[in-house]
C-alpha cells in the first residue's frame, strides 16, 4: 500500500459506505471526490454492491449454512410482493444440497447438447490447450438455441462447412437464423453465402466495399428460457479461425453481462432493419455479389458502382438516398410545405451527393406537379463546368430510370426539345431569350455573386429554385445565403458527414505557438481577412517570427511521417506571410510555393498540379483555398492564421477532408497564439463538434472522448487551458455584459426587437434566455424599459425560455394571439382554449387548470411579457423547419397537437386533458407534480410515454441506455416501468390497446436538459401500435410508429451508428 494509506490513490467507482468513510478519515491531506449516483442507476449500483457483499459472506460460511443465509436475505425483501415473485423465491429446502435446473424437455425429445462452459459463465476463449476451441463451442451453442444472429465481416465456405450440420438442424427445429455480412475487402465467398441461404438462413449484405465500419465477428444465441449467450471476438467464419487460429473471443451471458447482451441484440436488430443491409436472394443477387466481391478484391478506388456523387450506377436498380440525403430532402419538403418557401439553399461538402439530392427532389416534385398540371415539370440545371453537367445528367437519368432524360446546352451542344436542360453558365449568360422553367437547380451557388450569375438570377422565372454549395461564405466576404433571406434550408454538419463515413477522418492538433497576439489591434467586424485582428499588424508579427516557424517545423516532424512527401495547404494571413512561409519551408527542404489572388491563372493551375503530382509538398495561400479547390489528395492542413469565423474555419478544414484512395486520415495542425479576450477560440471546437456551450466545456476538459470513428482532437496543455477559458466565458455570458451589449445595439438600431437584436449581435435565443433571463428583464436592466410595479413579471420572465422550442406555425400564432388578445377562456374557440391551457401550463406550472382564468389575467397585466411572447413567437414562425408537423389522429377525438413538433411535457399533458382529470382520479393536478415517464389519460384514452434517450448527460452507461431506442424509423423498442407485468391491467391495456379503442403515444428527447439550462422539450413522434413484448417487470415492448420518424430523430434515437 503506497504512502501507508489504507486505500491506493487513483480512480474508483465505489459506493460510499460507513467502512469507506472510516478509511478515508485515516487519509488526511487526500482529496476524495464523490458524485451522486444517477437515479436510473441506483438499483443496479446498490444491487451490485449487495451481490458482492453477499458473495463474500457466503464464501466464509459452511456449505450447510449458505442456503439458510440466502433465504434470510430474500425473506428480508419479501414484504414487497411486487419485487419478490416466484422467480426470486427462497431456495428449495426439499433436498440437502443446493440444486440447479439444467433442462426441461418432453420425455420423447432427445437431450439438447450443452456447451462446455456453463450458461451463466462468461469466458475468454483463445483456442488454447485444455479449453474448447471456438468452433466446438459454437456448434454446441447452436444445438440449444431458439434464434441465432450472426454478424460476420467475412464468411468463408470452409468455415461454414465446420458447422454446416448444426446449422441445418437448427433451422429444421424451427429456429430462426439471421446472418449479416459484407463485401468489404472481397474476403467473403459467394459460395459460402449461397450455402447459408440453402441451409435456411436469412442473409443480409452491406455492399459498400470501402466502408471501414463492419469488422465485427459476433454470434448471439437466444433461448426462450432466457439463458442467452453471445461471442464477440476476432474469429471470422473461416476454417482456421474456427479451429486452431490464434483467435481471442469473449463469451457473454445473460446472467453475468446482461447489459452487453441487450446492446448486442438491440444493435443487431437496428442493423437488420436498416435498408443499407440488403436481403440476399441468390438467383436475383448472386451476380451482383460476385461483381462487388471481385471489385473489392481488385481494390478498385471509390465506392463500388458509384459516380462519386453517392449514386449506384447499376442499370435498373432504384437509387435510394443515404441517411444524410434523406435529411436534406426532408428539410426541403418542410421549407416548402410549412413555410411556403420555394427558393432554398443546400450546403454540404463536395462529394456528399448534393446532385443526387437534387435529382431525388426533382423526382418528388415531378410527381406532385404532374398531378397538378398533367405535365412534366421543366428543369434547368446550371453549372460552370462540362464534366459537372454530364455527371449531373447521368445522375438524373439513374434516379428517374430514364436513359434519355435531359439535354446538354453549351460546349457546342444545342438542345432540340429544351424541357430538361443541363446548361453552362457561359451559354446562359449569352442567351437573350426568356428562361422560364418550373424547377431551377444551380450548382456551386457561391458563384452567384459573379456577374454572369447575377445576370442569370435577374432573368430566371421558376416555381422552385434550389441552390447548392459547399462554401456559402466566399473569400471576398460575401455570404450567398443572403440571397435566400439569410436562410440555409439544410447544412450538412461536419460531424454528420464524418459519422456517415463520407469525409476523411482527421487528427486535429491544437498547438501553442507562443505568439502573443494580445497587443495586436482588434477591429470589431474586421471580417474574413485577419479575423478581427488588424491584418498589417498580424503580418508583421508572423513574418518576423522565425521562432514560430521552428515550432511549426518541429510539429510537422512530430506528427507527419514524411513532411517532404505530404500534400499540404497552409492558410496564411497575407500575401507576404504566404511567401515568407513558402521560403522557410524550402529552406527546410520541404518543397513549397505560395499562391494568392494575384497569382496568374496559369501559375496557380501549375502550382495545384505540382501539389497533386507530389512535386510540391505544401502550398501556402490567402483567400484562395476557401472555395473552388478540388484536390482530394490533400492530407495535411496547416492553420497559420487566427480565424474568428467558424464558417471559414470549417471551410479551411474541409479542404483536406475529401476522400482519396491513398489517404487514411487528414492531419490538421492548428497553431494557436495567446489571444485577445475578444477572440472566441472555443467557437472552432463548437463548430467542429456541434456541442452546446455547456457540453463543450466538458468535452474540452475531458479531451473530446466521443468522436466519430477515426477522428481525434488533441490540444496541448496551453491550448487546452486557453480553449477552456474561452468556452467557459462563452458558456457563462453574464447578465452585466449582456445588458451592455443590448444597450450598445439599441444605440445603433432603431425600434430594437428581440429578432433584430439577435441578428445584429450574431447571437442565438439560448444566449438571451440562459440562466432564467428574459428579453424583458435584460431591457429593463439596460434602462430601455421603465421600472414596473408588476409583481408577476419576474416569475413570468423566468418561464420565457420554456417557449423557445415552439416549432409549429399554428401554435406559435395561437400563443401570440392569446397573449395579446382580450377574450376570456370561456369565450374562446375550443381550439384556442386548448392552446391557452397549454401556454398557461408552461407559464404557471404550480397552478391547476381551475386557476387558469386568473393566470390569463395575470399574464395580460404584464404587457412587456406579452410583447416578448409576440416577438418570440414571430422568431419561431420564421425559423427554418426540418420537420413537417401534421395533426395527430387519436381514437378519442381531435387535438391541437401535431406529430413531429416539439413540446414541453406540460403542453402535452394540458392538450390531452391530464390537467383536467389525471387518470380519471377526479383530481386537477398541477403540471409541476408530474414526475412519471408515463401518463394514462383516461378522458382521452391515451397512454402517453415520455422517453429520454440519454439517461446521463455526463457519461456513457451501457446498463441504462438500451432500454428505449428506435430500431428503425418505423419501429421503437420501449421498456415499461419496473413494476409493470404483462398480466397487469396496465400491461394488458398496452397489448390490446387497439381492440379497446385507446392510443399509445410516444414523445422522445435526447437529454433531460437543453442549452437553455431548462428541461428539454419532447419530440412528439405520435401514436404507435403494439407489435410484441418480451420479459416481465419490466416489459420490453416493440411498437410500430404510425408515422415514420424523420431521419435526424431516427438517427439520434438509434443505439447503433450505421
Amino acid at each position: 500500500m503506497s504512502n501507508d494509506y489504507p486505500l491506493e490513490l487513483g480512480l474508483y467507482q465505489a459506493l460510499r459506505t460507513l467502512g469507506l468513510d472510516r478509511r478515508l478519515a485515516q487519509m488526511p491531506g487526500v482529496q476524495a471526490e464523490f458524485t451522486d449516483v444517477v437515479e436510473s442507476d441506483s438499483a443496479q449500483t446498490l444491487g451490485a454492491y449487495v451481490g458482492r457483499v453477499v458473495t463474500e459472506s457466503l464464501a466464509r460460511l459452511d456449505s450447510d449454512q449458505r442456503k439458510d443465509a440466502v433465504n434470510r436475505v430474500i425473506a428480508s425483501l419479501s414484504d414487497d410482493q411486487d419485487v419478490i415473485d416466484d422467480r426470486a423465491a427462497v431456495v428449495s429446502e426439499s433436498a440437502g444440497v443446493v440444486e440447479e435446473l439444467t433442462s426441461l424437455r418432453l420425455p420423447e425429445s432427445p437431450a439438447l447438447p450443452r456447451p462446455k462452459t456453463p450458461l451463466l459463465e462468461p469466458a475468454l476463449l483463445t483456442n488454447s490447450r485444455d479449453e474448447p476451441n471456438i468452433g466446438e463451442q459454437i456448434g454446441a451453442e447452436l444445438g440449444s438455441a431458439d434464434q441465432v444472429d450472426i454478424l460476420m465481416a467475412f464468411v468463408k465456405y470452409a468455415g461454414i462447412n465446420t458447422i454446416k450440420d448444426q446449422l441445418r438442424q437448427l433451422v429444421e427445429r424451427g429456429a430462426q437464423l439471421r446472418v449479416i455480412t459484407t463485401t468489404y475487402c472481397g474476403a467473403t465467398d459467394r459460395r459460402a453465402v449461397d450455402l447459408l441461404v440453402e441451409l435456411g438462413a436469412h442473409v443480409k449484405i452491406r455492399y459498400e466495399k470501402d466502408s471501414t465500419r463492419l469488422h465485427a465477428k459476433a454470434w448471439l444465441f437466444r433461448r426462450n428460457t432466457g439463458f442467452d449467450t453471445a461471442y464477440v471476438g476476432s474469429s471470422n467464419l473461416s476454417f482456421s479461425a474456427m479451429t486452431d487460429g490464434l483467435e481471442w473471443n469473449v463469451r457473454l451471458t445473460s446472467g453475468a453481462t446482461s447489459a452487453l447482451l441487450t446492446k448486442f441484440s438491440a444493435t443487431f436488430d437496428t442493423y437488420w432493419a436498416d435498408e443499407s443491409f440488403e436481403t440476399y436472394v441468390p438467383d436475383r443477387d448472386g451476380p451482383r455479389l460476385a461483381t462487388q466481391l471481385k471489385a473489392a478484391r481488385l481494390g478498385a478506388s471509390g465506392r463500388s458502382g458509384s459516380d462519386g456523387e453517392g449514386v449506384a450506377l447499376l442499370s435498373g436498380l432504384e437509387v435510394r438516398p443515404r441517411a444524410y440525403q434523406r435529411r436534406m430532402l426532408e428539410a426541403l419538403a418542410a421549407e416548402r410545405e410549412v413555410h411556403d418557401r420555394h427558393h432554398n439553399l443546400l450546403v454540404a461538402a463536395t462529394g456528399t451527393g448534393k446532385t443526387v439530392v437534387a435529382a431525388l427532389d426533382y423526382k418528388s416534385l415531378l410527381t406532385r406537379m404532374h398531378t397538378e398540371t398533367g405535365k412534366l415539370p421543366r428543369l434547368l440545371f446550371v453549372a460552370h463546368r462540362k464534366e459537372i453537367l454530364e455527371q449531373a445528367r447521368q445522375v438524373y437519368r439513374e434516379v428517374l430510370n430514364d436513359g434519355s432524360f435531359g439535354e446538354l446546352w453549351g460546349y457546342q451542344q444545342t438542345p432540340t426539345v429544351g424541357d430538361h436542360l443541363f446548361a453552362s453558365i457561359q451559354t446562359l449568360a449569352n442567351h437573350e431569350g426568356p428562361l422560364d422553367f418550373d424547377i431551377v437547380v444551380i450548382d456551386e451557388f457561391h458563384h452567384a455573386e459573379a456577374s454572369s450569375y447575377k445576370k442569370l438570377m435577374g432573368r430566371l422565372s421558376y416555381r422552385e429554385l434550389l441552390g447548392m454549395t459547399a462554401t456559402p461564405e466566399r473569400g471576398d466576404g460575401v455570404n450567398v445565403a443572403e440571397l435566400f433571406d439569410g436562410r440555409i434550408a439544410y447544412e450538412l454538419r461536419l460531424w454528420d458527414a464524418l459519422e456517415e463515413d463520407i469525409l476523411s477522418p482527421f487528427h486535429y492538433y491544437g498547438i501553442a505557438d507562443n505568439t502573443d497576439l494580445r497587443g495586436v489591434t482588434w477591429k470589431r467586424g474586421a471580417g474574413f481577412s485577419g479575423a478581427g485582428y488588424d491584418v498589417d499588424e498580424l503580418e508583421k508579427v508572423y513574418t518576423a517570427n522565425d521562432a514560430r516557424v521552428r515550432i511549426i517545423l518541429k510539429s510537422l516532424n512530430e506528427n507527419i511521417s514524411e513532411p517532404a512527401s505530404m500534400r499540404a495547404l497552409g492558410f496564411c494571413v497575407s500575401v507576404k506571410h504566404a511567401q515568407y512561409m513558402a521560403r522557410k519551408f524550402n529552406e527546410a527542404n520541404i518543397p513549397a510555393a505560395s499562391v494568392t489572388g494575384g497569382t496568374p491563372v496559369d501559375e496557380r493551375r501549375a502550382a495545384f498540379n505540382d501539389l497533386r503530382s507530389g512535386k510540391l509538398a505544401c502550398l501556402f495561400g490567402v483567400d484562395v483555398f476557401n472555395e473552388g479547390l478540388d484536390v482530394p489528395m490533400v492530407d495535411t492542413i496547416l492553420m497559420l492564421r487566427p480565424t474568428a469565423s467558424s464558417t471559414i474555419f470549417l471551410q479551411q478544414l474541409g479542404r483536406g477532408l475529401r476522400r482519396s484512395p491513398d489517404k487514411a486520415v487528414t492531419t490538421v495542425l492548428d497553431f494557436v497564439g495567446q489571444h485577445n479576450e475578444e477572440f472566441n477560440l472555443a467557437a472552432r471546437y463548437r463548430a467542429m463538434t456541434g456541442k452546446a456551450r455547456k457540453q463543450l466545456v466538458r468535452e474540452i476538459d475531458e479531451g473530446f472522448p466521443f468522436l466519430p470513428s477515426g477522428t481525434r482532437i488533441n490540444l496541448d496543455r496551453v491550448t487546452q487551458e486557453q480553449a477552456l477559458r474561452s468556452a467557459r466565458v462563452n458558456a457563462a455570458l453574464n447578465i452585466r455584459s449582456m445588458t451592455s451589449l443590448v444597450a450598445d445595439v439599441n444605440a445603433s438600431v432603431a425600434g430594437l426587437t428581440l429578432g433584430s437584436f439577435l441578428e445584429e449581435a450574431d447571437l442565438e435565443l439560448a444566449d438571451v434566455y440562459r440562466s432564467g433571463w428574459s428579453w424583458t428583464s435584460i431591457r429593463r436592466r439596460a434602462s430601455l424599459l421603465p421600472a414596473t410595479e408588476n409583481s408577476n413579471e419576474e416569475d413570468l420572465g423566468r418561464r420565457m425560455r420554456h417557449l423557445t422550442h415552439v416549432d409549429d406555425l399554428d401554435r406559435a400564432a395561437a400563443y401570440a394571439r392569446i397573449a395579446e388578445g382580450d377574450l376570456e377562456l370561456d369565450e374562446m374557440t375550443a381550439t384556442d382554449r386548448s392552446y391557452a391551457h397549454m401556454l398557461l401550463a408552461v407559464l404557471f406550472r404550480d397552478k391547476t387548470i381551475r386557476d387558469h382564468p386568473q393566470c390569463l389575467a395575470r399574464l395580460r397585466e404584464s404587457t412587456a411579457i406579452v410583447e416578448e411572447i409576440v416577438q418570440l413567437m414571430n422568431i419561431r414562425q420564421r425559423a427554418v423547419s426540418e420537420h413537417i408537423p401534421r395533426p395527430i389522429v387519436l381514437a378519442g377525438g381531435d387535438s391541437v397537437l401535431r406529430t413531429h413538433a416539439y413540446y414541453k411535457a406540460e403542453e402535452l399533458l394540458a392538450a390531452l386533458g391530464w390537467l383536467g382529470d389525471a387518470a380519471g382520479s377526479g383530481k386537477t393536478p398541477k403540471p409541476s407534480t408530474f414526475r412519471e415517464g408515463v401518463a394514462w389519460i383516461e378522458k382521452a384514452q391515451v397512454d402517453l410515454f415520455f422517453v429520454t434517450l440519454q439517461k446521463h448527460a455526463r457519461h456513457f452507461n451501457p446498463s441504462t441506455m438500451y432500454h428505449d431506442y428506435a430500431i428503425s424509423p418505423t419501429e421503437f423498442h420501449w421498456q415499461s416501468q419496473s413494476r409493470t407485468s404483462e398480466a397487469s391491467p396496465t400491461g394488458q391495456r398496452y397489448i390490446h390497446h387497439r381492440d379497446r379503442g385507446s392510443d399509445v403515444v410516444l414523445a422522445v428527447r435526447d437529454l433531460h436538459e437543453n442549452d437553455f439550462g431548462s428541461g428539454a422539450p419532447f419530440f412528439l413522434a405520435g401514436p404507435m401500435d403494439f407489435i410484441s413484448t418480451k420479459g416481465d417487470r419490466p416489459m420490453s415492448i416493440n411498437w410500430k410508429l404510425q408515422r415514420p420518424l424523420p431521419e435526424d430523430v431516427a438517427k439520434r434515437s438509434r443505439i447503433a451508428a450505421i
